[in-house]
C-alpha cells in the first residue's frame, strides 16, 4: 500500500507541476506583450489600384442573423467593381430562403453577391470555403461567420497591409455585440479579450506564430493555395491552415485596433459545445502539425512557443486528473506522514491560478477604461474555467481517439446589447444531461472534501477544494437553470410539437 500511496502522491505533484508550467507560460506571454509593446505593425504602404477582394460568408442554419450578415457585407466600403460577396449556404432549414431573398435584394441594388449551395455538407466549414474559393474572383479573400457584423471600413483598414508580398493573412480583433447581456457573456468577453489583446499581440510582435481565428480576417489567395488549401481533417481548419502557411514562411499581421463585433453565446450548453469543438480541433491540429513543426529549421523559441500554443487545451484533461487525485493524495500524504508537503501545493497552485487572473486583468486594462469593474467577474471566470474542464477533457480524449466528429455549429440568436431572448429560439446547444449530472456530482464531492479538510485540520487544501467545488457547481447549475427556463417558456412545447409534426409530414406527405 505504501507503493500505491507514494505513486498517488507522485502523480498528483507531477500533474500540478505541469499545470504550473502552463501557468508560467501565461506570464511569459505577458512578458512578450510588454517587452514588444511598441513593436506593433506600422502604417502600410497604400495599394493603388486596390486589389479584387472576395468576401466569403459561410452559413449553416442561421435564420436569425443571415439577412443582417449579408446586408453588413454589402455595406462594406470598397470599390464595387473590385468586391465580390459569396454566401456559402449549407443550410437545411428556411435560412436558404431568407438568404436567397436578401441576395436578390442586394443584387438589385448593384452589388456583386452570389448565393452558393453545394447540396452537401461534406468537409463542413472547410468544405464550404474550398467550394467558394474555386469560384472566387478575388486575389484576397475575407471571411465572416454568421454572427459577425463587419464595420464598413473593415476591408480598407486591412487590405493595404498586403502591399508587403510576404504577408499571407491579416487578422482583426473580435468585439462583442452582447457583452452586457449576462454574466456568462461578460466572462466570455474577458476571455476573448485576453486571447486577442495579449496572446495575439504578443506572438505577432515577438515574431512567434499566431493564428487566423476563422473569421474577421483577410487571406491572400496564393497563401491559402500554396499551403494546401482548407482541409477538413480537423475541426479547427483555421488554426491548421495558419500553421501550414507560416511553416512555409508566410507572415501574418494582427491589428488590435480594428474591431469586428460578434454575438457571444448566451446559452451555456451552446457555449460548452463551442468550447468542446475548439478544444478538440486544437488538439487534432497539434497532433497533425507538431511533428512537422519540430522537424523544421525554425528558431527554438518559435518552436517552444508553438508547442505551448497548440497543446494549451490539454491542460483541461490535466485539471480533471488533478481533481481525481487531489483527495486521494491528501489521504496518502497523511498515511505516509508527509502532511508538510501540503505547503508545497500553495506556490504551485498560485502559479496555476493567479496567472489566469493576472493575464485577464492586464487584457482588460488595455481595452477598457472601466477595467476595474471587470474584477468582480474574475471569480466567475475562474469557476467557469474549472467547470469547463470535464467538458473539454472529453474533447482532448476525443482528439486522441482519432474518431471522426461532426462539426457542431454555435447557435446564433441575434442578441445585441441586453436585448433579445435566446430561450425562444428554435436553435439550441445540444444539452448533455449525463455530463451535467457528472459536473454536479463532482461539485458535491468537493463540497464534502472541503468539509473533511476543515474537520481534519488540513485547511491548506481548502483553496483547491473550494475552487473545484464552485467551478463544477456553477457550470452544472447554470446548464440546469437554462434548461428549466426553456421548458417553462410559454408556447415552447407547442412550437416544438408543431416543428416535429412539420418534419414528419415533410418526410411522409401521405401521413396527412
Amino acid at each position: 500500500m505504501t507503493v500505491v500511496e507514494g505513486a498517488v502522491v507522485a502523480a498528483y505533484y507531477a500533474t500540478l507541476l505541469v499545470l504550473a508550467i502552463y501557468g508560467l507560460h501565461r506570464y511569459y506571454l505577458l512578458h512578450l506583450f510588454y517587452r514588444h509593446r511598441g513593436d506593433g505593425p506600422g502604417a502600410a504602404e497604400r495599394l493603388d489600384p486596390l486589389p479584387h477582394v472576395t468576401v466569403q460568408l459561410p452559413v449553416y442554419n442561421e435564420r436569425y442573423v443571415v439577412e443582417r450578415l449579408i446586408r453588413a457585407a454589402c455595406a462594406l466600403d470598397y470599390p464595387a467593381g473590385r468586391l465580390q460577396i459569396q454566401v456559402l449556404d449549407d443550410s437545411t432549414d428556411d435560412t436558404s430562403r431568407l438568404a436567397s431573398a436578401a441576395v436578390e435584394a442586394m443584387r438589385r441594388l448593384g452589388h456583386d453577391v452570389v448565393h452558393l449551395r453545394r447540396g452537401t455538407r461534406e468537409g463542413f466549414k472547410a468544405g464550404a470555403l474550398s467550394y467558394g474559393l474555386a469560384r472566387a474572383k478575388g486575389e484576397l479573400v475575407a471571411v465572416f461567420d454568421a454572427d459577425f457584423v463587419p464595420p464598413s471600413p473593415f476591408l480598407l483598414d486591412l487590405v493595404h497591409h498586403f502591399s508587403d508580398p510576404r504577408v499571407g493573412m491579416v487578422q482583426a480583433r473580435w468585439g462583442h455585440l452582447n457583452r452586457e447581456y449576462s454574466v456568462l457573456t461578460r466572462i466570455q468577453s474577458i476571455c476573448l479579450d485576453g486571447h486577442f489583446v495579449i496572446e495575439h499581440a504578443a506572438r505577432h510582435r515577438a515574431g512567434r506564430f499566431f493564428n487566423f481565428n476563422g473569421t474577421a480576417g483577410i487571406w491572400r489567395r496564393a497563401c491559402i493555395e500554396s499551403a494546401g488549401g482548407w482541409q477538413a481533417d480537423t475541426l479547427t481548419e483555421d488554426l491548421d491552415l495558419s500553421y501550414r502557411a507560416q511553416l512555409l514562411g508566410w507572415e501574418f499581421v494582427f491589428l488590435p485596433d480594428v474591431v469586428a463585433p460578434a454575438e457571444l453565446p448566451a446559452d451555456n450548453d451552446a457555449f460548452k459545445t463551442q468550447q468542446h469543438r475548439w478544444t478538440l480541433g486544437s488538439i487534432q491540429t497539434a497532433r497533425k502539425i507538431l511533428p512537422l513543426l519540430l522537424r523544421s529549421r525554425l528558431p527554438r523559441k518559435v518552436k517552444v512557443e508553438a508547442f505551448f500554443h497548440l497543446t494549451n487545451n490539454s491542460a483541461y484533461a490535466l485539471m480533471v486528473l488533478l481533481g481525481i487525485l487531489i483527495v486521494p493524495a491528501m489521504l496518502a500524504r497523511r498515511a505516509l506522514g508527509l502532511d508538510g508537503l501540503t505547503y508545497l501545493d500553495l506556490p504551485l497552485f498560485f502559479l496555476s491560478t493567479l496567472s489566469v487572473s493576472t493575464f485577464y486583468i492586464c487584457s482588460q486594462r488595455e481595452v477598457r477604461q472601466d477595467w476595474l469593474a471587470s474584477l468582480v467577474y474574475l471569480p466567475f471566470l475562474m469557476s467557469l474555467g474549472i467547470g469547463l474542464s470535464l467538458n473539454n477533457a472529453r474533447a482532448v480524449c476525443g482528439a486522441f481517439s482519432g474518431r471522426r466528429v461532426e462539426f457542431l455549429r454555435t447557435p446564433k440568436h441575434r442578441l445585441e446589447g441586453t436585448g433579445g431572448d435566446w430561450s425562444r429560439s428554435s436553435y439550441r446547444g445540444p444539452g448533455r444531461r449525463v455530463w451535467t449530472a457528472a459536473e454536479m456530482l463532482l461539485g458535491i464531492y468537493f463540497t464534502g472534501a472541503s468539509a473533511y479538510a476543515i474537520i481534519a485540520g488540513n485547511e491548506a487544501m481548502l483553496p483547491f477544494f473550494l475552487l473545484f467545488q464552485m467551478g463544477y457547481l456553477y457550470t452544472s447549475f447554470l446548464s440546469l437553470a437554462q434548461a428549466l427556463r426553456r421548458r417553462l417558456e410559454p408556447g415552447l412545447i407547442f412550437r416544438a410539437f408543431r416543428e416535429r409534426e412539420k418534419k414528419r409530414l415533410d418526410a411522409d406527405p401521405g401521413a396527412a
